[in-house]
């Protein structure tokens, strides 16, 4: 071999070594940071979201990581649980529910954060603008805090003669105070007199119940958020226990046992907060990405319930209703 083929040679092997060396280097996986209000244990919010991620083609383990954080129930634990997922650095993080979503935002201003089941996200703080978000942060509103009127409405169609409505929030999750303030402007329209019962954590719950009762309330509103949906069967036992015709702000106090709900459904906006993830990892930045609002709302109606207060619902509020549990 010539002196000059045998340069050209070397030289051409050389060249080729470092793409030879990129090309068996494994691809980076995605992270996903999931800040979660619940308890270890099943959860219907991140089957959901898994369940997105695999109709896009995301199948844990495989092509996609999720780090789950759990509050257990606690707003408190949120902030250090968020601030733990920042450390990790992860591409996007998931927050459902206001809390999660504010304590995500105070804790990093350039991961990506995808919220859903937001109630008001432009009154809780967590963007200005619904069509062009801006910074950080997109996601998925159920804006529940302005259901307020209709929910009232289908209270006093199953009950005509109510007229004081005791109204259980948390006063701790902002999403639950623009949800009272909606629900004050809706009531005299309906000719109710609302009693807010505004509570910090379960221990209050007895003290909040004994006022209803003192009071007389003769209808309940029961907000949803982390702590009600925590001890959910307890407040609904509370009130098929004294009587009381209940209108919850989330289907799944409905499952447990409660008589009517009217929201949005929350575990949808959890599957499809999986899209906004996607968009991100494929290079979307989430302040051009526009808040998604709902296109259907859920009227569920549980009939066991009904007769458990002696009640029978009303041909004319059951025709209404896009579910009826017997």
């Amino acid at each position: 071999m010539r002196r000059r083929e045998f340069i050209t040679l070397i030289g051409g092997a050389a060249a080729a070594w470092p793409l030879a060396a990129g090309a068996q280097q494994p691809r980076r996986v995605p992270r996903i940071g999931f800040l979660f209000y619940g308890s270890p244990g099943p959860s219907p919010e991140l089957d959901a979201f898994r369940q997105g991620l695999r109709e896009l083609g995301y199948i844990e383990g495989q092509n996609i990581v999720i780090e789950v954080r759990y509050a257990g129930g606690r707003i408190e634990a949120l902030p250090e649980l968020a601030a733990d997922l920042v450390r990790l650095k992860p591409d996007v993080i998931v927050t459902p529910l206001t809390p999660a979503s504010l304590a995500a935002k105070r804790a990093t201003s350039t991961i990506p954060i995808i919220f859903a089941g937001i109630a008001d996200a432009v009154g809780s703080g967590l963007i200005s603008n619904v069509a062009r978000p801006g910074g950080n942060i997109t996601g998925l509103t159920s804006i529940s805090a302005d259901l307020g009127g209709k929910r009232l409405e289908y209270l006093k169609k199953f009950s005509p003669q109510i007229s004081r409505v005791a109204v259980l929030y948390n006063l701790n999750d902002r999403a639950n105070v623009l949800t009272w303030e909606e629900l004050e402007k809706a009531a005299p329209a309906l000719g109710l007199t609302l009693q807010p019962l505004g509570v910090k954590g379960p221990d209050e719950f007895e003290g909040a119940f004994v006022t209803m009762t003192r009071e007389r309330a003769d209808g309940l509103f029961g907000a949803a958020g982390v702590l009600t949906f925590q001890h959910r069967k307890v407040l609904v036992d509370f009130a098929v226990r004294n009587q009381i015709p209940t209108m919850w702000g989330h289907r799944q106090f409905v499952d447990a046992g409660g008589l009517m709900s009217y929201a949005v459904n929350f575990y949808d906006q959890c599957r499809r907060a999986a899209t906004y993830v996607d968009k991100v990892l494929k290079g979307a930045s989430p302040g051009d990405l526009p808040v998604q609002w709902p296109t259907k709302f859920e009227f569920i109606i549980n009939l066991k319930a009904a007769s458990a207060l002696g009640r029978i619902v009303p041909p004319t509020l059951l025709v209404l209703a896009d579910e009826v549990i017997e």
